[in-house]
């Protein structure tokens, strides 16, 4: 039992699986490295920048921008581990994929299973997003769209609730809110309400996904070239409204009101994984994924330190906890005309982000389905449009139905823990397929440095870092996780001096971990209860139907 639920791919079995695919028909190969880039760009440039920036500055002040490089350091590390593996793999499945080869069966179903989460709650962030700033463009315009049909139940009946207790900081959305409440249309016991727009834009990129790569391609460049116009001049402008006592104090609530914005903030990065997923429609997966993933991080993770400078000297970070923050500083320093061209441009913009994941999470499924862990149905390639339809089609209603009718916050305590799941075992897996001489035909390799030089004397300068002033027993009673953290930091150090393991995946491990530390109860909870719905799919079909089983 235990042997076959490790069971591992060969490699160049899943490249030759992936050529000619499950029913015969292939995936259109028309992905050159700038389309490859501009598709990380548009994931990770996404709602994050249009609105849970916001949020991340209210909490961490203008230290906010050092999130964004600890954050990208973290995904450095496993971009370079991703860039390895998919110039050894060029098969789409991202990290499923490569836990495969790796690791075998069971955790690549976990890594798969996660994976689906993030990219569909991450959709569902963006989706809402998205109609937050289409409303405020019309608006601007002087079209007033109902709003019963533009949130959700849950934010209006308590937007009402705080509205008829008539409390004493009650705000302009929460009246509004609570107006909508009052104007929806009686269905039964309850009221109608729910976000129409967000559904309705899910469906248009859905249908543009499935009839073709090359169209969903030109798009997405488009969309990305008018996203990062924007984004230079709010750069650009912004800086003549820049004062600098606004960047005082520079982190007023510390450490921890920094790291409470990784969960809001990770999801966004998560892009790069996205360009790994069409691995199977690039020209050149083997040269030009490893490439289109590490510039695309560096371009983004510039981006948003920029972004999230001006925005904390423009006004005080006290005001950022808005829905639509880029478009608020102007407003705030009476530049209109440069808000309203960001309402416009956001609603267009974000619409990127939400084609880049969806056009990434079929393909994991049509992997998924090709190992025979998922039903056939998954994994057909549309014989005229080249893209795995079916699959296609499910992300859609998977994504449009929650965002129709939840809150943005339930979602974003989704994302997060899956994610760094997955990166924790993508590095973990160069490390593996290093020590068993596998990895030595990779075109990428990660630059070479042994950790058994650094890693046991990096765990001492941590460990006393942290415990030299201060309760030790009340500081992992707090933080519970840690212990989990230098326990792996230990065995890290002890298997480098043993294995003479690359100092790069190993950062990647810790950095993803400690990030996992950070991490609320409630993200864990619904991690842990998606996860033991998937091992109960994956024990009643995947088991029994995969592939490398029959064999």
């Amino acid at each position: 039992m235990s042997t076959s639920l490790f069971r591992r791919k060969d490699v160049n079995k899943a490249i030759e699986e992936a050529k000619k695919g499950d029913d015969g028909h292939s995936l259109a190969k028309i992905l050159g490295v700038r389309d490859l880039t501009t598709l990380g760009i548009a994931a990770i440039i996404g709602a994050g920048i249009f609105s849970t920036i916001g949020l991340a500055s209210f909490n961490g002040g203008p230290a906010v921008s050092l999130l964004f490089v600890f954050v990208a350091i973290a995904c450095v590390f496993t971009a370079l581990s991703y860039a390895q593996f998919a110039s050894m793999v060029p098969v789409s499945g991202s990290a499923y994929t490569y836990a495969y080869v790796s690791f075998g069966e069971v955790l690549a179903w976990i890594i798969g299973w996660a994976l689906i989460l993030e990219y569909a709650v991450s959709n569902m962030v963006v989706a809402i997003s998205w109609s937050s700033y289409f409303i405020s463009m019309l608006e601007g315009f002087g079209i007033h769209f109902p709003m019963w049909l533009a949130t959700d139940y849950t934010s209006a009946k308590e937007a009402f609730e705080v509205v008829i207790a008539n409390g004493p900081d009650i705000t302009e959305g929460q009246k509004i809110l609570a107006k909508a409440f009052q104007d929806a249309p009686d269905f039964g016991f309850t009221k109608l309400i729910f976000n129409l727009p967000a559904g309705l834009v899910t469906v248009l990129i859905t249908s543009l996904c499935y009839i073709g790569i090359k169209e969903s391609r030109n798009a997405s460049n488009i969309l990305v070239a008018l996203k990062l116009g924007v984004i230079l001049l709010v750069i650009i402008v912004g800086v003549f409204y820049v004062k600098p006592e606004n960047w005082s104090p520079f982190a007023p609530n510390g450490v921890n009101g920094v790291l409470s914005g990784v969960a809001s903030v990770f999801f966004a990065f998560i892009g790069f994984d996205s360009i790994s997923t069409t691995a199977e429609e690039a020209k050149n997966p083997q040269r030009d994924l490893p490439r289109a993933m590490l510039l695309c991080l560096l371009i983004c993770t510039v981006l948003y330190v920029l972004i999230t400078t001006v925005l904390t000297g423009m006004v005080s970070y006290k005001e950022l906890n808005v829905a639509d923050p880029l478009a608020y500083v102007f407003s705030k320093v009476g530049f209109d005309f440069v808000a309203g061209v960001i309402s416009v441009s956001a609603v267009v913009a974000i619409t990127s982000a939400l084609l880049a994941y969806q056009i990434g999470q079929p393909r994991i499924w049509m992997t998924m389905s090709r190992d025979g862990l998922l039903g056939k149905k998954f994994g057909e390639i549309h014989p005229k449009f080249k893209t795995p339809g079916f699959a296609t089609i499910i992300t859609g209603i998977l994504v449009a139905v929650p965002s129709l009718f939840f809150k943005m916050s339930f979602f974003v305590d989704l994302t997060s823990v899956g994610t760094f799941f997955a990166f924790i075992l993508v590095c973990a897996g160069v490390l593996v397929l290093d020590a068993k001489g596998l990895s030595k035909d990779a075109k990428f390799k990660i630059p070479y440095i042994n950790a058994k030089y650094f890693a046991a004397p990096l765990l001492l300068v941590g460990l006393y870092l942290t415990y030299s002033q201060g309760d030790v027993m009340a500081h992992l009673n707090e933080r519970p996780l840690l212990v989990v953290f230098w326990i792996v930091w230990l065995v890290l150090a002890v298997m480098s001096f043993k294995y003479n393991f690359s100092l790069l995946p190993v950062l990647g491990i810790l950095t993803n971990l400690y990030l996992m530390t950070e991490l609320g109860w409630t993200n864990w909870r619904m991690f842990i209860i998606w996860m033991i719905i998937g091992l109960v799919i994956y024990f009643a079909y995947g088991y029994q139907n995969s592939k490398l089983a029959k064999k």
